[in-house]
């Protein structure tokens, strides 16, 4: 996958002569292990290239926040976005900057709460922005710092896997407090995204994990570690380019969620025209009880297929990405 587009951090020349700071990220899917990731066990994700922009311009006043969802001050952000706030502040401590003075504008091509990491990427381009803008280098360390703040507002007890893979070209092997493996299939692939028009609750889904395992320990351990060994299983078959296996496991992880209490109606009712239409394998991405699903198409023909039939059948948009081609086809509902 090349993304190097969608996240380069420094400003061009003329940016830089008109003093506007630039920050760029994308969102991203977990391929298998979502869930299990926060017990400790592996997830694969990919990056997904819906874009991110975040522009940092000088601003008589306060701090003034420019975006689809909200525009006004940042002292007055809604509850929802305190979290990136939060980012903002912290980042002008760490750049030793006035908290004022700025006008931070947003664009973004990803839908809020649906599991495809807009709160990670959004994060990451706030702050990308401001060190562009202050003409300061931004290292690993800080930005995964910063991000994380505003994840765990936003998710309570973040894995950190969406903060990794939004800032990453590849696909990677996430073990939470492990080294990342970024990783590559020798195959080109085809993936489709349907989003069911229903934000997804991460929060809850984790929560309600966790209650089901106070609940019941013996049972959701055998979940989650049933998942574990389904993610090394995935990995391999990413690696050596076997979709039609790949497929197979998404399939079983998407049992798991179901027994795990993290899927719903609208999910499902996805997930079965995807396989209905030639689908390899089908599954929820990211925390569930809502939000959207992945599919895994063996060319892009059936993948464009499967996308208009996840139209049909109640998504509100659907993407089928080929990775053979480096294009994002978008699928959206007809005005009547």
């Amino acid at each position: 996958m090349n993304l190097k587009s969608l996240w380069i951090i420094k400003g061009e020349d003329m940016n830089e002569k008109l003093n506007i700071g630039e920050g760029y990220s994308h969102s991203k899917l977990i391929l298998t292990g979502e869930h299990g990731v926060v017990y400790g066990k592996p997830a694969i994700a990919i990056p997904f290239p819906l874009k991110v922009k975040c522009t940092t311009k000088n601003y008589d006043g306060g701090i003034r926040f420019e975006s689809s969802i909200y525009t006004g001050s940042t002292d007055d952000m809604p509850v929802k976005l305190r979290g990136l706030s939060l980012v903002l502040e912290e980042a002008l401590t760490i750049l030793n900057k006035a908290h004022e003075g700025l006008l931070i504008n947003i664009y973004s091509e990803i839908p809020i709460g649906r599991g495809l990491g807009s709160s990670a990427s959004i994060a990451t381009a706030i702050v990308r922005s401001l060190f562009s803008f202050y003409g300061q280098n931004l290292t690993k360390e800080q930005l995964f710092y910063l991000v994380n703040i505003g994840e765990r507002y936003a998710h309570g007890n973040p894995s950190g896997i969406d903060m990794e893979v939004v800032s990453s070209e590849e696909a990677i092997y996430f073990k939470k407090d492990k080294k990342v493996q970024y990783i590559k299939s020798v195959k080109p692939f085809y993936i489709v995204v349907g989003d069911s028009g229903k934000i997804g609750d991460t929060r809850n889904a984790v929560e309600n994990v966790h209650h089901r395992s106070l609940l019941n320990p013996h049972k959701m351990e055998s979940h989650i570690d049933e998942m574990g060994k389904l993610v090394e299983k995935s990995k391999d078959a990413f690696l050596a380019g076997n979709m039609d296996l790949l497929g197979e496991l998404l399939n079983s992880n998407q049992e798991i969620l179901e027994n795990m209490g993290v899927s719903d109606e609208s999910l499902e009712m996805l997930i079965k025209t995807a396989r209905k239409n030639g689908a390899l394998g089908a599954k929820l991405t990211g925390g569930g009880l809502g939000g959207c699903i992945i599919a895994l198409s063996n060319n892009l023909e059936n993948g464009k297929l499967i996308a208009q039939e996840l139209i049909n059948s109640g998504a509100v948009k659907s993407w089928c990405f080929s990775t053979k081609e480096n294009k994002l086809y978008t699928f959206e509902k007809m005005e009547d």
